[in-house]
């Protein structure tokens, strides 16, 4: 991972909320680098991206780890619903720290919001709405948001954004909001000044 690439440091820096945008390939990867999204977004190996773009890629999937750490940025950690598991899902979380990636935790309700926050203490949480509900999903994330600590990063998951979604989600203070969309370009704001 180099220093260009740091994913955390992309999402927390500048002004306004950042848009991370879910891509599948290498053309979408420098279509939204183009678009100015600060960060992308995958579901399967980034390792073709990575040739196409600079940006900090975020690994949406249970994966190796190591491999991971060659190819992204960030990781996803999703905990379980079963017992037990808090020893395995802190070792997930160090290890993924330790090989320099960020490690993105993802919640959907207030309770695992509470257990992320008890057993692992991450900087990085991914605000997933309950799958029920479309109507309610902005409001959903909008609460759990209001649950994240100050001084964590918040990243918001709507499946569709659009530039309401982001400007309110903006003034609640997230973070970063993922875009499923080609073009980006309504919600990334208007491009910084020519010097």
């Amino acid at each position: 991972m180099s220093a260009e690439r740091d994913f955390s440091h992309a999402i927390a820096e500048g002004d306004g909320i950042s848009v991370i945008a879910a891509v599948e390939n290498a053309d979408a990867a420098r279509a939204a680098e183009a678009q100015r999204a600060e960060a992308l977004v995958v579901a399967r190996d980034p390792a073709q991206l990575r040739e196409a773009t600079g940006l900090p890629i975020l690994w949406r999937a249970e994966t190796d780890l190591e491999q991971a750490a060659e190819v992204a940025d960030a990781v996803i950690l999703t905990l379980s619903d079963e017992e037990g598991q808090e020893i395995r899902e802190q070792q997930r979380h160090h290890r993924a720290l330790a090989l320099g990636l960020d490690c993105v935790v993802e919640v959907r309700t207030e309770e695992e919001l509470e257990r992320a926050l008890e057993i692992l203490e991450p900087e990085i949480f991914l605000l997933v709405p309950p799958s029920d509900g479309e109507e309610e999903r902005l409001e959903a994330v909008l609460e759990l948001l209001a649950e994240v600590p100050a001084g964590k990063l918040a990243i918001a998951d709507l499946a569709v954004t659009t530039e309401d979604e982001v400007q309110e989600l903006e003034r609640a203070g997230c973070d970063a909001v993922i875009v499923h969309a080609a073009d980006l370009s309504p919600l990334v704001g208007d491009a910084p000044p020519e010097v």
